[in-house]
């Protein structure tokens, strides 16, 4: 087994509907709701609010730590990300996500695509759902390609 780094915690009660998460440190504390837009009464996050926030933050270190190594500048990188929530062919349910980056300091498309496809390998998010998930880019205003 590899050597564990850090391990999260968290508590969760209650599920989609009515529900309440917090970590062990009680720095994340939220209320459990579903959106207005699957017919919840909203007053909550939730699980793709969450994974969004959680994807894009992992990916804008992994995508700082990589300009560090490549000796670009990328601190001031942007990331919205959009995490889709989609019915499956089973009656399940799936995810998609779109990152759209911007990364001002790098003017170069090419540097800048190659930034984004190398962090793509260093992400823990990026590498836990390669294969499960489609994860589609749009960098400096254009879409990624492979």
């Amino acid at each position: 087994m590899a050597k564990i780094l850090y391990t999260a915690e968290a508590q969760v009660t209650g599920g989609r509907a009515h529900g309440h998460a917090r970590t062990n440190d009680g720095a994340l504390d939220v209320q459990i709701r579903p959106p207005k837009e699957l017919g919840g009464e909203g007053g909550g996050t939730n699980p793709e609010q969450l994974f969004a926030a959680g994807f894009a933050s992992c990916f804008e270190s992994a995508a700082s730590l990589v300009a560090q190594r490549k000796k670009l500048e990328a601190g001031d990188i942007e990331i919205v990300s959009k995490v889709n929530l989609i019915p499956t062919e089973e009656r399940g349910f799936g995810l998609s996500v779109e990152m759209d980056v911007t990364l001002p300091s790098i003017d170069d498309p090419e540097a800048a695509a190659d930034l984004i496809r190398t962090a793509h390998k260093v992400c823990p998010y990026s590498n836990a759902t390669r294969g499960n998930i489609d994860v589609d880019f749009i960098v400096n205003g254009k879409p990624l390609d492979g």
